[in-house]
């Protein structure tokens, strides 16, 4: 027997980015294990990682080629060769590009985060086809574009430092369930002495383990923000020098805030003044006593309208009160701009010769849908799925169905399994895990630099998602040398190793070892030379201005709430969030087992209050409607969920549920006040009791 052990990282969309072992015994691999020496993985996975192994060797693997042969929906196949497909995908894209290439549409997210296998080849080839831009902004880019007004970049404080900090905030983020890593030093900083507040709508499990949880309202974030500056400024709890040296429109800010008053900032938030009070002088009075005092916030603060703000409004709060003097200050809501990422090698944008349009992948229902039109440009005619699952991850469902239903849209889905979206394919071809390509990985929760190595030959005839996009462009006869580049080049232009933080880069020897940590200073802020345009944190931005947007923090109201849109609310009193679900990563894993197993079925958490009114008792089934449309799934009776809130975890796919079904039947398309970017936790609905 031959033993050996394989280096690879963890493909998946979050911020840990392990640093895996993947033992193979002739050929088939064994155990996939987290590497001990790793800094931050330090030999410990998810209950999802873990069973990577059971993922990748799973009986529903798509192991060949495959035609649709029922309806659209069905998931009815017929297995043909990779020859046929190739042709087949080629002559009907061909046609496509002679009348309007832009009617082609690639749609494709973070199924797996690696340089190589998410934008490299495939990017390649749709810009030499001239076909349609994604606007890929489903997840984070909201609280990037907010982040970036203030901060610059989204630099933030290094993982590894956060267990010497003595207050950490976790808003807007449930790491048990999706940053475990960083749990883990949140939990050494608490053994040590730290205070941990989480702020949050609803008790997740990580609320749970705080010191401290605050339940405000969904999207009001902002406010809460906004009233914390007030309070460490009428209460001067700031750190003057720091504002004097190290920020811009600190007279301004405030002004503004003034109008911000505890009581204010309660009434909006739905929590009472007394923990508006008590959190700002827990923050400003730990820093005033040289304290490290850092924010870990997540994405769950970005799914509203008025997502944007909401992140800048935090990102204000290191500054005022000189947090980012310390290694354990500041705060991290990413730090994937601290990588110097190679993109226009790795992509190529030089080869699309015409100006493209852009499509949003958060409203996909609505544009599937739409006619050719001067505005919009010519009706989207074929869609290429790969790294995605949009018709249980994109919002408003129904429409996103309608869309992939067209009988004359040729729909082409690169999958390791049948999902819901595998479903509507024209063409359904098989695709390569981790375990089973090369890959190059950034990271948005720690600093290393990783590699990932095949470890198993592919399954059936799986191929890595570049080779499918090679044999196209030879098929198509593209013969520029970039289409004949292999994985291995690719990896090894993924960094501009002439940048500073990443000058020792050397794909090989990255290979080798697996991770390699950027050259990034311990505290990047605590003597300014912020990446803005004034290289100071801008409480002002003139960048907003310019780009019509208030260049002052401020509170943007939801779209719908009960405050804002009192109307909806009389006849959808309930606002919902679909947080993720310990279990799964947006809709992967959904289908292994063990991990299904564990989650048990779809459900949704209701406070008794909410309960009592409506008859429900725990374990009934219920129906969740707006005017979007309607799920149905099994009710939680659970005070975890604040009165006023319903809670449904979430990814799961369609097929799965009683009803199939998902929450995303009932979320909405409106895109967040920057950024372009999904409103998922800005949504009002009713409950009732199922038939």
């Amino acid at each position: 027997m031959t033993i050996t052990q394989v280096r690879a990282a963890c493909p998946h969309d979050c911020p840990d980015t392990c640093a895996l072992l993947i033992t193979v015994e002739d050929g088939v691999a064994t155990e996939v294990k987290g590497d001990p020496d790793h800094p931050t993985t330090a030999g410990v996975l998810c209950t999802k990682v873990a069973r990577y192994a059971e993922r990748t060797y799973h009986a529903d693997r798509l192991l060949h080629p495959m035609r649709r042969v029922g309806n659209k929906g069905e998931g009815k196949f017929e297995r043909i060769t990779w020859e046929q497909a190739i042709d087949e995908i080629a002559t009907r894209l061909g046609g496509i590009v002679a009348r309007a290439p832009q009617a082609i549409l690639p749609y494709s997210y973070c199924g797996t985060m690696g340089q190589v296998q998410g934008e490299s080849m495939s990017a390649r080839f749709f810009h030499k086809l001239g076909a349609s831009l994604l606007d890929r902004t489903i997840c984070a880019m909201a609280g990037f574009i907010g982040y970036k007004y203030t901060i610059g970049a989204t630099i933030g404080t290094d993982i590894e430092q956060f267990q010497d900090a003595k207050l950490i905030i976790i808003w807007g983020g449930n790491p048990i369930a999706s940053n475990l890593h960083f749990w883990m030093r949140a939990q050494e900083a608490k053994r040590r002495g730290a205070k941990l507040i989480a702020i949050d709508p609803y008790r997740s499990l990580t609320a749970e383990k705080c010191h401290q949880h605050i339940a405000l309202l969904p999207g009001t974030d902002s406010a809460l923000a906004l009233g914390l500056m007030h309070v460490l400024i009428a209460e001067d709890l700031v750190d003057q020098d720091y504002i004097d040296q190290y920020t811009l429109g600190f007279a301004e800010l405030k002004l503004r805030v003034a109008e911000w008053t505890p009581e204010r900032t309660a009434d909006t938030c739905g929590i009472s003044t007394n923990e508006v009070l008590g959190l700002a002088r827990a923050y400003g009075q730990a820093a005033r006593r040289g304290e490290p005092v850092a924010i870990r916030t997540n994405y769950g603060v970005q799914r509203v309208r008025g997502g944007g703000m909401a992140v800048r409004n935090i990102a204000c709060l290191p500054a005022l009160v000189g947090a980012w003097r310390h290694a354990a200050g500041g705060i991290q809501l990413s730090t994937s701009g601290s990588f110097p990422l190679n993109k226009p090698a790795m992509q190529r944008p030089d080869l699309l010769t015409t100006p493209a349009r852009t499509i949003n992948m958060t409203t996909i229902g609505d544009d599937l849908l739409r006619e050719s039109s001067p505005e919009f440009g010519p009706r989207i005619e074929a869609v290429i799925v790969y790294n995605a699952n949009p018709l249980a991850i994109a919002p408003d469902s129904d429409k996103v169905m309608r869309g992939f239903l067209r009988d004359d849209l040729f729909t082409v889905v690169l999958e390791h399994f049948q999902t819901d979206s595998a479903d509507y394919a024209d063409i359904l071809l098989p695709a390569t895990t981790q375990l089973e390509h090369i890959d190059v990985h950034h990271a948005y929760g720690h600093l290393y630099m990783m590699a990932n190595n095949a470890a198993i030959a592919p399954l059936g005839e799986a191929k890595p998602n570049t080779e499918v996009f090679r044999l196209l462009a030879a098929r198509m006869g593209f013969d520029d040398p970039c289409f004949q580049e292999s994985d291995d080049q690719l990896a090894a232009q993924a960094f501009d190793k002439t940048h500073a933080r990443a000058v020792h880069f050397d794909w090989e020897s990255l290979k080798r070892k697996g991770w390699q940590k950027l050259a990034m200073p311990d505290a990047p802020f605590a003597n300014g030379n912020f990446p803005t345009p004034s290289g100071k944190c801008e409480f002002y931005s003139a960048s907003m201005l310019a780009d019509g947007l208030d260049p002052l923090p401020c509170y943007i109201a939801p779209y719908e709430s009960r405050a804002s849109n009192p109307v909806l609310a009389a006849k959808y009193p309930l606002a919902m969030i679909s947080p993720p679900a310990r279990n799964f990563l947006n809709s992967t894993f959904v289908n292994v087992i063990s991990l299904r197993g564990t989650e048990g079925e779809p459900r949704l958490d209701m406070h008794p209050d909410d309960c009592t009114p409506r008859g429900i008792a725990d374990g009934d089934m219920v129906r969740i409607y707006n005017d979007r449309g309607a799920f149905v799934c099994k009710a939680r009776i659970t005070p975890k969920a604040r009165a006023g809130l319903v809670v449904g975890l979430s990814v799961w796919w369609k097929k799965l549920a009683s009803d199939g079904k998902n929450a995303n039947q009932v979320t909405s398309q409106a895109l967040t006040d920057m950024g372009r970017a999904p409103t998922f936790y800005d949504t009002l609905v009713q409950v009732e009791k199922a038939a």
